[in-house]
């Protein structure tokens, strides 16, 4: 009984060393299997050693017996089912505790053992054995607690292990990663401080040599002053040098003219007094008046026969414009803007380089690159004239006054006339060394002037046929040119981003004009001549004040180039042919900016009819469009 009594402590000792098992999940196998029924000891061999080397003895059942026969039976079944219905009502009557018993699971191991190894009998007597005692109340079970499921928790300790390792891992590559942009930052850091105090150092010594410069500037100041005043004390006596000369030259004319009415008048009074033989007025002796007389008529005739000799033109003195011209221009109605195209003519194969009217008929020229220039009738386009004879493409061309002839320059470096009664090229100026870009007819209808990419402008006489004068003091391109109305000055416009007025008479440059940031395409004047628009190649339109010679506002129309600039015959609409295709018309009281979108490339050209009610507009394509 004692042997009986100890064999379950000995044997969880045994199988806890021999076998190392999880208690709880042989408990649950245990109670499994105990569930199917009773079983039988039988001898067995154990192979394995064991660590105390403990015999196993077999324990005979004298205590248990398994019923025979179906009352046997019955009375079983009934003995379960008075169990059951006894704890039932214990299960009733108990109060439950606040936590969940804890599972016992010695027992289930050795049964599972038990069964695993075979050991069926050892295993039943195990149990009756096991479950007597618990029925007596001579074993006390006592709370052991969970037994933990070491595998499990080994594995769960291994992955944990595995995921800690990887983290570990993981977060040396991000800290090997922050070390190295922690140190890239700092040598940025440094980087950047060094170039920021030399960037410090450059601002100190920039602010030092600006104070120095400052200084250096006010000293300057009261001599640029005193220069400034002696500029234009000397611009005014200039002109009041050039107004006594002209005044002198029109007394020496007087002057001769009074002397030459004298003299005839003397020689007829000479000859009514007294009548001299031609031997004797040979042989008469000369006095000092009469010598100096014949001589003052010998020099007459010699200047008289030089002047008829020479074919140049004389600039005109105190012109004074057509007033009649200017009045019917004050009459014209109110200035339009809500122009809309009416019309398009394809003139040319290549981009239409400029367009002009007719001073008096309802006619236009176009000039194209194409080397043709066209007559065209008003208002359905129709080509009246073409002219043939340059050798390169056409970049300007402009009407005489009287509009029977017609002035063209072109990128073959010469300046054609053009007789337009005869469609013929009656003269050809060549002197420029490259292309010229424009050409202006003066007012008295004598002299061409025109601008050249050489850097230079030029003047030529019609009579002559020859050039009078060459400006120099461009140091670019000459874009544009042009006569002030009815006088002898004319306005440049060069791509050294500068416009000059020069005196025709003597070629002098009086002043020039600055402001422009690009190189200027185009300059004119208004039709009264008080004011200068201009526009260069980032689409910035400049109001020049013409008789203070000063800038009035400048309009930002960019960033397209502008082409042309040309004033309505109002002078309260200024219209610009952009690079974009778009004319701009400015209203200059309003300062309001009007668009008229109709070419599909860039428009290089446009006027104004002389009653404003249409405008003309020359592009890329070739085409003309009329907008009324």
């Amino acid at each position: 009984m004692a042997a009986k009594e100890g064999m379950p402590a000995n044997a969880l000792r045994v199988l806890e060393k021999a076998l190392g098992m999880d208690l709880t999940a042989a408990g649950d196998t245990a109670e499994a299997v105990a569930a199917e029924g009773a079983y039988y000891l039988e001898q067995v061999t154990i192979t394995e050693a064991s660590e105390d080397d403990y015999e196993y003895e077999e324990i005979p059942d004298d205590n248990f017996s398994i019923p025979e026969g179906e009352e046997d039976l019955a009375k079983a079944i009934q003995m379960v089912q008075e169990q059951a219905t006894d704890t039932q009502i214990l299960e009733q009557k108990t109060v439950l505790p606040s936590k969940q018993p804890i599972p016992e699971v010695i027992e289930d191991f050795l049964c599972n053992f038990l069964i695993k190894m075979g050991m069926t009998r050892t295993l039943d007597c195990f149990q009756s054995e096991w479950y007597e005692l618990i029925q007596k109340g001579v074993t006390e079970l006592r709370d052991i607690g969970n037994v933990p499921d070491v595998y499990t928790q080994n594995m769960l300790l291994e992955n944990e292990n595995k995921n800690l390792k990887k983290d570990l891992k993981h977060y040396k590559q991000a800290a090997d990663k922050a070390r190295e942009d922690l140190l890239k930052t700092q040598k940025e850091r440094d980087f950047h401080r060094m170039h920021h105090k030399r960037i410090v150092q450059e601002k100190n010594k920039l602010i030092n040599d600006l104070k120095g410069l400052k200084l250096h500037y006010a000293s300057y100041e009261p001599t640029i002053r005193v220069l400034i005043e002696k500029h234009h004390a000397l611009l005014k006596q200039k002109m009041l040098t050039s107004l006594e000369r002209d005044r002198a030259v029109g007394q020496i004319s007087g002057l001769q003219a009074i002397l030459k009415h004298m003299e005839v008048r003397h020689n007829y009074q000479a000859s009514e007094i007294r009548v001299v033989p031609n031997s004797e007025k040979e042989n008469a002796p000369e006095g000092p008046t009469q010598k100096g007389l014949r001589e003052a008529r010998e020099k007459n005739k010699d200047k008289t026969k030089i002047k008829k000799n020479t074919k140049d033109s004389e600039f005109p003195t105190n012109m004074q414009p057509n007033p009649n011209l200017y009045l019917c221009k004050e009459n014209i109605g109110p200035a339009k803007f809500d122009y809309k195209l009416d019309n398009i003519f394809r003139l040319h194969e290549l981009p239409v380089s400029c367009i002009i009217l007719h001073p008096r008929k309802d006619i236009l020229v176009t000039c194209g690159e194409d080397r043709l220039w066209k007559l065209v009738g008003l208002p359905k386009g129709n080509v009246l004239l073409t002219g043939f004879g340059h050798t390169d493409w056409l970049s300007n061309c402009c009407f005489h006054p009287s509009g029977n002839k017609l002035a063209t320059s072109s990128g073959d470096t010469t300046v054609k006339l053009w007789d337009l009664s005869k469609g013929n090229c009656i003269l050809t100026f060549e002197g420029h060394h490259h292309a010229v870009w424009s050409c202006t007819w003066h007012s008295c209808g004598d002299f061409v002037a025109s601008s050249s990419l050489d850097t230079t402008s030029k003047i030529w006489d019609v009579n002559s046929e020859r050039c009078r004068c060459t400006l120099y003091g461009h140091t670019d391109s000459v874009n544009s040119i042009e006569f002030f109305p009815c006088s002898n000055t004319l306005l440049t416009g060069s791509a050294d981003k500068s416009l000059s007025i020069w005196d025709a008479r003597t070629g002098n440059c009086e002043q020039s004009l600055y402001g422009h940031m690009h190189s200027i395409n185009d300059a004119t004047f208004t039709p009264r001549g008080h004011m200068i628009a201009s526009c260069d190649a980032c689409g910035v339109t400049k109001l020049w004040d013409f008789r203070k010679l000063l800038p009035i506002v400048s309009i930002d129309i960019g960033p397209s180039p502008g082409n042309e600039v040309n004033f309505d015959s109002s002078g309260r609409v200024l219209a610009q042919a952009s690079g974009s295709g778009v004319i701009h018309l400015l209203d200059l009281k309003s300062g309001q900016i009007h668009k008229l979108m109709g070419h599909e490339s860039e428009a290089h050209t446009v006027v104004f009819s002389h009653d404003g009610e249409y405008l003309f507009s020359g592009g890329s394509d070739g085409t003309v469009q009329t907008w009324s």
